[in-house]
């Protein structure tokens, strides 16, 4: 019964990521979903500006916290080791389903594009963010990513052996792709408001700031990401090395063990 338990637990937290993906989107892009980032300002700017940025700091908290090493022993102590990723994936669900809830909108217009070429251009960008993040997921192993194969794997009683660190298509000349899409869904936009710079500045601070404790992690674990971490740029391309490198047709390659938080926060 319990590892029925823990599988179900599994299935439930990955169709809520799904559906808090889908809602995230529509939230930053402003359609079909109840409440958005954009929108009148309702109350005063200074108290608006306080509740989204504590927002995104719960969110921030939530997500960097639960991914370190001492967390993840911590709460396994009193939990199958197998749901600690579960437990990750739910409650940045309930952090985000938080924010959701919460936002409030700040009005005002930074910028509004109104040419078609313009247009065509930031929704272009911006479907080419969230299709990145997703797509990125399924190189360094989705359902291990979002604790589906470790819940899997106890629910056959099979060891939930570590993953090899490789670094396919992207991850070849950038550390964090996952990042860089998350930057480009979250910035791209034909009409950027107040929330919406907010909330882009408060998302691609929490990233650049989480970056940092993930690779200090990881070197600390994994010998050779120093080595990853020297040769490859963190989140925009070496344009002229990687012309070299493609005219020589080298390619880099590290293999190690892959780390739950290298993706997670």
């Amino acid at each position: 019964m319990k590892r029925w338990l823990v599988l179900l637990s599994g299935v439930v937290s990955y169709v809520l990521f799904l559906a808090t993906f889908v809602y995230l989107a529509g939230f930053v892009a402003g359609f079909l979903t109840p409440t958005r980032l954009d929108g009148p300002l309702t109350v005063p700017l200074i108290q608006a500006l306080a509740v989204d940025a504590l927002l995104i700091l719960v969110f921030g908290l939530q997500h960097s916290v639960m991914a370190r090493p001492g967390f993840k022993k911590w709460i396994t102590r009193s939990v199958p080791q197998p749901t600690e990723r579960t437990i990750y994936v739910l409650a940045s669900n309930a952090a985000l389903g938080l924010l959701f809830w919460q936002w409030q909108p700040l009005g005002g217009i930074v910028w509004n594009v109104q040419s078609t070429a313009g247009l065509a251009v930031a929704w272009t960008l911006f479907a080419i963010g969230w299709l990145a993040v997703l797509a990125t997921t399924f190189l360094i192993n989705h359902f291990d990513l979002f604790g589906l194969r470790q819940v899997w794997l106890y629910f056959r009683g099979r060891p939930c052996e570590p993953l090899r660190f490789v670094t396919p298509g992207p991850y070849r000349h950038i550390r964090h792709p996952l990042y860089m899409g998350w930057m480009i869904a979250f910035w791209a936009t034909p009409t950027m408001t107040l929330a919406h710079l907010v909330f882009a500045i408060g998302m691609t601070s929490y990233m650049l700031i989480a970056i940092v404790f993930e690779e200090r992690d990881l070197m600390r674990a994994h010998a050779d990401y120093a080595t990853y971490r020297a040769e490859v740029p963190m989140l925009i391309p070496n344009f002229c090395e990687l012309r070299k490198s493609q005219g020589a047709g080298e390619q880099r390659r590290v293999v190690g063990t892959v780390a739950t938080a290298a993706a997670g926060d």
